[in-house]
């Protein structure tokens, strides 16, 4: 019998991992922006320790074991006709293409500041941007940080962790950080983010002049809409959460009210047969939780049910954010239960055990010596 064709529209974290479960009994097609996965998460890492952040999260495609059957495409996604089933892709030197699918996986995730946008880059692209935005923040004096999630929390913490005689300034809008967090782990948070010196301003909602998208360390000073007087640093770091859904290339009848793919519960595009979604771009729950909790397990499975006639499985997401917080540090990596509850993994554990075995096999199946950061 003749293997079925799956095209994966994104090669995102979601996205490799989907493709990577579905290679082994389909043909695969990967469609990427970039050469490589270049992950989204830990941006305070990123920012202060790119070398070693590369090393776990900028991974090109062919160090991928599990990818070694997927064909891949680096080119820009510009359209989707479902009546022909087919996706339609624009490559670096502006020719044009078309590939052809029996199922249909959308992962093209969201953009969010300026390290998640859907251009398309080179790696030596993706290393320049690297260096930028991190020798920015090392030049810099004193640096406010504007946000309350994740990001903008990881960002202030390994800032001051770094660079010890800079004065680092976390802004947010409500009376603690990590809202889509349990409290408790704000409250474990909030110590280690005092024990670095970060100094907290909650209450203050920043004004966001018309037409800025917030991909971009300013300079200029910070209003508040709140009432308070404007604040002033050498560089300003915007993660504020303002996602945007990449799904300009979809046709509007697959998108809901705010531009992400409207999917069910078996993560399946409503009333099109063969399209599913997954990752940040699917609108799963409020929290749009299936790109942080193994879902591509779930939708491969899915997929393969809906080729063989079977029944497919519904998704159930949590009702809080749960993970790393401040990324790697020099005690270990701690990570966040759902209940906000810690657990940690010995420093020594991050190199030896979690990376290697974990990830790496665990759940990418094998990935082989990465590229170094140059």
């Amino acid at each position: 019998m003749k293997r079925k064709r799956v095209v994966i529209a994104g090669l995102g974290d979601s996205g490799v991992l989907t493709a990577i479960r579905l290679a082994r009994r389909a043909e695969v097609i990967g469609i990427s922006a970039k050469p490589a996965l270049v992950s989204g998460q830990e941006l305070g890492w990123r920012l202060s320790r790119p070398h070693d952040w590369a090393r776990a999260n900028w991974i090109p495609f062919d160090r991928f074991r599990g990818l070694d059957r997927v064909r891949t495409v680096h080119g820009t996604l510009t359209g989707l006709d479902l009546a022909a089933r087919r996706v339609l892709v624009r490559h670096d030197d502006g020719s044009t293409s078309a590939e052809a699918y029996d199922a249909l996986v959308i992962s093209t995730g969201v953009s969010n500041g300026f390290w998640r946008l859907p251009d398309f880059q080179s790696a030596d692209e993706i290393g320049v941007a690297l260096r930028s935005a991190h020798d920015r923040l090392a030049e810099a004096g004193s640096v406010i940080v504007v946000g309350g999630g994740a990001a903008a929390v990881s960002s202030a913490a390994n800032v001051a962790r770094t660079w010890p005689s800079k004065r680092v300034d976390l802004y947010f809008p409500g009376e603690r950080a990590l809202l889509q967090h349990h409290p408790r782990a704000w409250e474990r948070v909030e110590r280690r983010l005092g024990e670095v010196g970060v100094v907290f301003h909650p209450g203050h909602r920043a004004v966001i002049p018309d037409g800025f998208a917030c991909d971009q360390i300013t300079n200029e000073s910070v209003e508040w809409s709140t009432g308070q007087p404007p604040a002033t640093a050498d560089a300003v770091l915007w993660a504020i959460g303002r996602v945007r859904p990449n799904t300009d290339w979809l046709p509007a009848e697959l998108l809901d009210e705010h531009g992400f793919v409207r999917v069910t519960p078996e993560l399946r595009v409503s009333d099109h047969p063969g399209v599913f979604a997954v990752g940040d771009v699917a609108a799963t729950d409020p929290l749009r939780t299936s790109a942080r909790n193994r879902a591509d397990g779930l939708l491969a499975h899915n997929v393969r049910a809906d080729f063989e006639g079977r029944p497919l499985r519904s998704y159930r997401p949590p009702k809080r954010r749960w993970g790393s917080v401040l990324g790697p540090q020099r005690d270990g990596l701690e990570v966040f239960a759902p209940n906000g509850r810690a657990f940690r993994f010995p420093a020594w554990s991050f190199d030896r055990v979690l990376m290697p075995l974990i990830v790496r096999w665990g759940m990418y199946r094998g990935v082989r010596e990465n590229r170094p950061l140059s």
